[in-house]
């Protein structure tokens, strides 16, 4: 991590809120987890920012944390047109038709069971560590569940978070006038 300001933490910290929350929604769908980072700002350091994020996910509640999950498609059914979850889920691009059925399947029993998608942060994930994780989370408890939940959103959020900062807002930051 970076010791010091970036130009695109610089840039995410003096956003507009109206413009920070749609990119912060981005990252994570939680509200309320939007609103603690934005109340934080401004952010020293990028590890601060992600600091603050992972105590933020802390403290969610689980109506919080259903709202953070209803932004994630299916792992194997990214989103028409949403780029972050086809990157992330790459390592389903190239699996198996046999493998997708399954992955559908699991998907499904686990939605059934849990009453939500099965999340997991899938960067860098093979599309059989995914099957074999939802595998062997399905048995869980609904408590034990959240709590794993709870950590891969934190995982998936420092992702989104870095190349937030890193790529996005200062690729897109405009020329300074100093």
């Amino acid at each position: 991590m970076t010791s010091s300001s970036t130009p695109g933490l610089t840039r995410f910290n003096t956003l507009a809120d109206g413009e920070a929350t749609p990119a912060l929604h981005e990252v994570c769908a939680s509200a309320t987890w939007g609103n603690m980072i934005l109340a934080g700002r401004p952010y020293a350091t990028e590890e601060a920012l992600l600091s603050a994020s992972d105590a933020a996910m802390a403290t969610l509640t689980a109506e919080d944390l259903a709202e953070a999950m209803a932004g994630h498609p299916p792992i194997g059914r990214p989103k028409p047109g949403d780029p972050t979850s086809s990157r992330e889920q790459r390592g389903m691009a190239g699996a198996s038709e046999e493998l997708k059925t399954e992955m559908l399947e699991l998907n499904l029993a686990y939605q059934e069971r849990f009453g939500h998608v099965f999340l997991i942060c899938a960067t860098g994930a093979t599309g059989e560590q995914m099957r074999d994780a939802v595998k062997s989370r399905i048995g869980n408890s609904p408590e034990q569940e959240q709590e794993i939940v709870r950590t891969e959103l934190g995982k998936i959020n420092r992702i989104r978070l870095t190349r937030l900062v890193t790529e996005t807002l200062a690729e897109g930051a405009p020329a300074q006038d100093s």
